[in-house]
């Protein structure tokens, strides 16, 4: 089945779904894993930048903002899916989620010095779809291969 209505990435897809802790090392190397998937299955350069940079944002808020005053020993899950026409990113903390609905746009003149929601802002603006579900605690990526 193709993937680029957005659907579903195809069976031949690469995965992941582990449980990341908050470990540089561990999260470079699952970065690494996701970025050479993401090559191997085609993406130009402006594609691979946008993946990486909407991934880096997930991973920070679901450690810094989904965790924030609580254990330091949880773990994030994290899934995602490869192919040629889609790439499908699954970031879940076990925070007790937020509406991202009410977070400040960080565009406008009176939210420019607060700390939040840039990363929110530049997953929106890189990947085809940003979804969170009903607790606030998942995010799901979805980027859609542009045509050539």
């Amino acid at each position: 089945m193709s993937a680029s209505n957005g659907a579903n990435p195809s069976p031949h897809a690469d995965t992941a779904n582990v449980s990341l802790p908050h470990d540089r090392d561990r999260i470079d190397a699952l970065q690494s894993a996701l970025m050479e998937a993401v090559e191997r299955a085609g993406y130009p350069k402006p594609s691979r930048f946008a993946i990486k940079l909407a991934f880096e944002e997930a991973l920070m808020n679901a450690f810094h903002h989904g965790h924030q005053g609580m254990d330091d020993d949880l773990e994030v899950r994290v899934e995602y899916e490869v192919d040629p026409s889609i790439v499908i990113i699954r970031v879940e903390d076990q925070g007790p989620g937020f509406n991202p609905d009410k977070v400040p746009d960080p565009t406008l003149d009176e939210n420019l010095a607060l700390p939040s929601g840039r990363g929110i802002m530049l997953m929106r603006a890189y990947m085809t779809e940003v979804a969170h579900n009903a607790s606030g605690n998942r995010v799901e990526l979805r980027y859609v291969r542009p045509e050539d």
